[in-house]
């Protein structure tokens, strides 16, 4: 699945190409363990960085092949990044979020490999308007074969994302079996946090004026289903393209009908589509994180910090008592 801009099938084989080259000339230099005998794991971006920090603890290093503030979606990998894949103690990536660490993982050879594609259900969100994918959490027109693709982004799901967290536990226990009690107990922990985190989106959001929110990027079709909202997109799953003139009629209706006063930006992707139908609309913009990356102007310092403040932009938005 690629849902932003296409990369060259030939860029992507050149890139790993070239990965293998350094990797093999530099085998005797790295290793699947640090110095000081920490696991070497590589994470395609940062939610999976987060789960491998948070599980691993001080027996772990931890490398992010996207950087901070990066569009994770359009990542294309340098030759030492493939390298790194190939010498990692294990991997932690999401199979179909990006084509390059795909291809890069499957030529590594690497044993102990954590996809989170494949440790909780992916599901279709959305229906096709004009081109262009919106989610509606709840109902079942998110179900169909046009939505084009499943939707990946489960972290913004606390229940999925602890699915994942076990995932990845196991996998860094089977790389590491030395540590595996530490593994095991720093995996519980955490899925008592995201036990926790899930709770406070559930009674946070049970009383609601209104349960439609609308947002630049069609990110969040896991939150609104989980916790009885309905999501609609001003363009979709890719946030930089361009909604048509009959989807801005709709989303004016919309907005009326279902009384939304916030529409939702993002801090990595381009504002201006949101301000400017905020405008037309009279409404107020507001930031909500698909926690993609950490950055300076992240509303939070982690994983958890950015998602309370998500769940308190919602309950302003939607009117919550």
């Amino acid at each position: 699945m690629n849902i932003r801009r296409r990369i060259s099938t030939a860029a992507v084989a050149s890139t790993a190409a070239l990965g293998l080259l350094v990797l093999s000339a530099c085998s005797t230099s790295g290793g699947a363990r640090t110095a000081d005998g920490r696991l070497r794991v590589a994470a395609s971006f940062y939610p999976l960085q987060f789960l491998a920090e948070q599980i691993g603890g001080k027996h772990v290093e931890v490398s992010n092949l996207t950087k901070p503030g990066a569009e994770p979606h359009d990542l294309a990998l340098t030759p030492k990044q493939t390298a790194q894949l190939g010498e990692s103690g294990a991997i932690v990536y999401l199979k179909g979020l990006q084509p390059a660490v795909d291809d890069a993982v499957a030529q590594s050879g690497a044993k102990n490999v954590a996809d989170a594609a494949s440790l909780t259900r992916l599901e279709k969100h959305g229906t096709e308007v004009d081109g262009h994918h919106h989610t509606t959490g709840d109902n079942h027109a998110g179900h169909s074969d046009e939505a084009g693709g499943n939707d990946p982004h489960v972290w913004l799901d606390p229940v999925k994302f602890a699915e994942v967290a076990k995932g990845v536990g196991a996998t860094l226990a089977k790389a590491d079996p030395h540590h595996k009690a530490d593994y095991r107990k720093n995996t519980d922990a955490l899925v008592k946090r995201l036990n926790g985190l899930n709770d406070a989106f559930r009674d946070g959001l049970r009383n609601k004026a209104s349960g439609t929110f609308l947002t630049t990027h069609a990110a969040f079709g896991y939150l609104a289903e989980r916790y009885g909202l309905t999501e609609e997109a001003i363009s979709g799953l890719d946030p930089e393209s361009e909604p048509s003139a009959h989807r801005i009629k709709d989303l004016h209706a919309l907005a009326a009908e279902h009384h939304v006063s916030t529409v939702f930006f993002e801090t990595i992707a381009n504002p201006a589509t949101a301000k400017s139908l905020a405008g037309d609309l009279h409404l107020k913009t507001d930031v909500l994180d698909p926690l993609e990356g950490i950055t300076g102007k992240s509303r939070g310092k982690d994983y958890f910090g950015v998602m309370r403040a998500n769940l308190a932009a919602l309950q302003k938005a939607l009117g919550t008592k």
